[in-house]
């Protein structure tokens, strides 16, 4: 009985779609059908979910759109700065995450940071807020880094180009944000892009099955079909029970072993997870598993993606390629850095070229592509859209950076110019609000610079040490669209040492 209810809501939307004619290609908004609202629109576009996004919020006079949903609660999408900047900011508390946003990612990320509100969430913030600021923690991410550039990442690629062999470059970068960030936010090494490091293997490839399961739930034709499953323990969600305990027992022991660790040693540990276990009304185990989660999230996967993205640009544009590596041969010239020698600190402040090039590649692919809240209260956004009680509201930064009213014409293009001061020639930021990249207000990102400094550092290591290929680099790779923005299928490439 339950599959042909089940069967009969997924198909309705389908058999609407072809009993009512189309709409005109020149209809403002998401199209909407008696009974299934806009429904149709998702199911014939859930594979393009983003581009089908752009398409219909570039059209909008205000780019935001009303998503109609069977029922009374609607959501809102918009790709307007105004409205971004209202949400995040303005009525910062109209806007929480919201039970239904939570509950989605329960069973992956807990109440983590990333998935909770009120006390809950500002207890998380003003402890993780802390340790970020701290001078001690830049250099311990500098250090960090250095270490696992030389000793891991340039070994990994020189081997590759030593055999001529095909290497997933996005499968390399997760490993490396993975390391990275369990030794900065736990001091522990996972060893994933090296030899010894099984445990980590294991847990990543649990948690990027459990990443693309979970986001999945967000695009269900029928909001409850995946709690159906759930309860029947079959499908996607069976298997989304399988990888989350691994990655439960992995977050559990790391939890565990610190815990025994401060219980032995009257040292103080200055690790993140350490504040976490110190502050009594945070540290059940529980909790601390879902914090462990979460950075983990916060760590591994947005740099990896941002980069991964950014290595396929720049493959298509070898010109500023050349030109970062002008500014690297300058750098070294005025600093005495021998080739080959990881940059540091005050090294990757001179980088304004490079940290314009990347900042370009995150306007347009930017690791978690929408963002999504509920409304608490009735509003009306600056642009006149009315957001009612209970209802969803997005920001989409994917469509944010294809926008002409935002970024003028050629929005499109990949122009790390539009980031430098022609004045002299610094590089300029941006609105956080028409550039949500890294969040914007009260959530506004922690590890902003930490992310620069890991990405810039990986950067300047490979153009400095290798020439890589792209094969089939003019078609743009198929996305996945997991928790966060991924390359379907790996990027692959051939690596060759540079002379």
């Amino acid at each position: 009985m339950e599959f042909l209810i089940i069967f009969f809501l997924i198909s309705l939307p389908i058999f609407i779609l072809f009993i009512f004619p189309r709409q005109p290609s020149t209809h403002i908004g998401f199209k909407s059908y008696p009974i299934v609202g806009s429904i149709p629109g998702l199911v014939k576009n859930r594979h393009r979910f983003l581009d089908w996004t752009v398409e219909t919020l570039s059209r909008c006079p205000t780019q935001t759109a009303v998503f109609r949903r069977p029922g009374k609660q609607q959501f809102v999408m918009t790709a307007n700065p105004a409205n971004v900047e209202f949400m995040l900011k303005t009525k910062f508390d109209s806007f929480p995450k919201g039970e239904r946003f939570i509950s989605l990612l329960e069973d992956f990320l807990g109440r983590g940071i990333f998935n909770s509100d009120g006390e809950m969430w500002w207890k998380q913030r003003k402890t993780a807020s802390y340790e970020f600021s701290t001078r001690s923690l830049r250099d311990f991410v500098m250090t960090n880094v250095t270490v696992e550039i030389n000793t891991r990442l340039v070994p990994v690629l020189a081997a590759a180009a030593t055999s001529g062999e095909s290497i997933d470059l996005q499968d390399i970068l997760e490993r490396f944000a993975f390391d990275n960030i369990c030794k900065l936010a736990f001091n522990v090494d996972a060893a994933c892009l090296g030899d010894d490091g099984a445990d980590g293997v294991e847990f990543m490839r649990a948690f990027e099955t459990a990443a693309t399961i979970i986001s999945k739930r967000f695009q269900s034709v029928v909001s409850y079909s995946w709690k159906i499953k759930k309860k029947l323990d079959i499908g996607s969600e069976k298997l989304l029970r399988e990888s989350i305990v691994t990655v439960h027992k992995f977050a559990d022991d790391i939890v565990r072993k610190r815990i025994d660790d401060q219980a032995r040693s009257s040292n103080k540990n200055e690790d993140l997870l350490s504040r976490f276990i110190n502050i009594e009304e945070m540290s059940s185990p529980e909790l601390l598993r879902d914090i462990v989660i979460s950075f983990i999230l916060a760590g591994r996967d947005t740099t990896s993606s941002a980069l991964s993205w950014f290595f396929w640009l720049l493959s298509n544009h070898p010109e500023v390629e050349n030109k970062i590596r002008q500014e690297l041969t300058s750098i070294r010239a005025r600093t005495g850095k021998r080739f080959g020698e990881v940059y540091g600190f005050e090294d990757l402040k001179l980088m304004n070229y490079l940290h314009a090039a990347i900042t370009e590649s995150l306007r347009l692919y930017p690791p978690v592509p929408v963002d999504t809240m509920s409304c608490v209260e009735d509003n009306v956004l600056p642009d006149g859209t009315f957001v009612g009680k209970a209802w969803g509201i997005s920001y989409n930064a994917y469509a944010m950076g294809r926008m002409e009213s935002i970024w003028g014409k050629g929005c499109d293009r990949f122009d790390p110019e539009r980031w430098i001061d022609e004045t002299n020639g610094g590089f300029r930021g941006e609105n956080p609000y028409k550039f949500p990249v890294f969040h914007a207000g009260p959530r506004m990102c922690l590890g902003k610079e930490m992310a620069y400094i890991q990405m810039k550092s990986i950067v300047a290591a490979v153009l400095d040490r290798f020439v890589f290929e792209v094969p089939g680099k003019k078609e743009r790779p198929e996305i996945l669209l997991s928790v966060t923005l991924r390359i379907k299928g790996g990027l692959f490439v051939r690596m060759h040492e540079r002379t």
